[in-house]
């Protein structure tokens, strides 16, 4: 599939959202972390927010929840207007009955995993996902170097992925940049989170452009 570009707002101006939310019209989805500083030691922003987000964002949203309770408050963001919705393994009791869930709800799934986590345990649940996430940072904080020891993990989930026939996306989140992209398209993935790559460029239409044409000049 055609590389999807997710600019992370949270490196925009949360003090001009709706201005950098419109700068990134030309991009697939906009990627919004909700840190509840306690499953990470960031606090970000919660479901009134999202709820705005949704209502006034050029493209659909990405939500990425590192929070505590992911069963309990998941589907509410579904039901606040987010087209993705990623829940992380480690801090979901169920995850498969959550994923059934915020399916009910119509939305698409996404487990995310932390750089340490792995990824065995949910290929055989590629039916009950949409999308795998592999943190390339910790979660937590943006501007943090790629962790280039998460390569083999994306690159076991794109040939379980295409094994499966599935057709779950693999998303990247941490480091996404010119310089790392193609690298991490090439490893399998085809979802790529960047923040601060893209918000800090001059301008941030032809950087979103050339991140989705190294992606796919890499698959």
């Amino acid at each position: 599939m055609p590389a999807l570009i997710n600019p992370s707002i949270l490196s925009a101006d949360f003090a001009n959202l709706e201005r950098d939310l419109a700068a990134i019209a030309t991009a697939d989805y906009a990627h919004v972390d909700v840190m509840d500083n306690h499953f990470v030691p960031n606090l970000t922003l919660g479901l009134p927010v999202v709820r705005r987000i949704a209502e006034v964002s050029p493209v659909p949203i990405d939500v990425h929840l590192m929070i505590d309770d992911a069963d309990r408050w998941a589907p509410a963001y579904a039901e606040a207007g987010a087209a993705s919705v990623t829940f992380h393994t480690e801090a979901a009791k169920a995850p498969v009955r959550l994923a059934r869930e915020l399916r009910r709800l119509g939305v698409r799934v996404g487990v995310a995993l932390k750089p340490a986590s792995p990824v065995e345990p949910y290929l055989d649940l590629l039916d009950e996902i949409d999308m795998i996430l592999v943190m390339t940072v910790e979660p937590g904080f943006g501007g943090q170097s790629f962790i280039e020891g998460t390569l083999p993990k994306i690159r076991r989930a794109r040939a379980a992925v295409d094994a499966a026939g599935t057709g779950t996306w693999i998303q990247v989140d941490g480091g996404v940049a010119r310089g790392t992209i193609a690298t991490i398209a090439a490893a399998g993935a085809d979802v790529f989170v960047a923040g601060s790559a893209v918000y800090g460029a001059p301008d941030i239409a032809a950087e979103i452009a050339a991140l989705r044409a190294l992606a796919d000049a890499a698959h």
